[in-house]
């Protein structure tokens, strides 16, 4: 499995992906089937990386416009997300999921987290903050064999 956090750090709530990421690096480290990869707001630059992986899940994980309350989790399908505005990204997220599917052969799922704001050089708002811990600690439990 590999984990893949989207965004970008200098826009406030956009870098909850990468929090996500980077808060799950230590985990990757003694696993050698887990992944995780801080791909900042190009994604597509990972292609390689996870090809020599061979994944047989990619989880994107990132900052999605959803009309929810800030901090909302939800699974998206990726597939439904082409009217999603990916302007923090050079890359659709869902041209990279395709992508992914068709070359690497893996399954690709979107975990998405609802921003509060984007404002430039601002710090991860508290709700997303406490979205991302969320996160970091459902799938550490997952991860982590007990």
């Amino acid at each position: 499995m590999a984990v893949v956090g989207v965004g970008h750090e200098l826009n406030g709530d956009d870098a909850a992906g990468i929090a996500v990421a980077r808060s799950l690096a230590g985990l990757a480290a003694p696993h050698d089937r887990l992944l995780v990869i801080d791909a900042g707001p190009a994604p597509e630059n990972t292609t390689g990386l996870l090809r020599r992986f061979g994944p047989d899940l990619v989880l994107l994980v990132d900052a999605a416009q959803m009309g929810e309350p800030p901090g909302a989790i939800h699974w998206l399908d990726w597939r439904e997300t082409d009217g999603i505005s990916a302007s923090t990204h050079t890359l659709p997220l869902h041209l990279l999921a395709r992508y992914l599917v068709a070359e690497l052969g893996c399954d690709v799922a979107l975990l998405g987290i609802q921003p509060a704001a984007n404002t430039l050089d601002a710090p991860l708002s508290p709700a997303v903050s406490q979205a991302v811990a969320s996160i970091v600690a459902d799938l550490g439990a997952a991860l982590v064999p007990a």
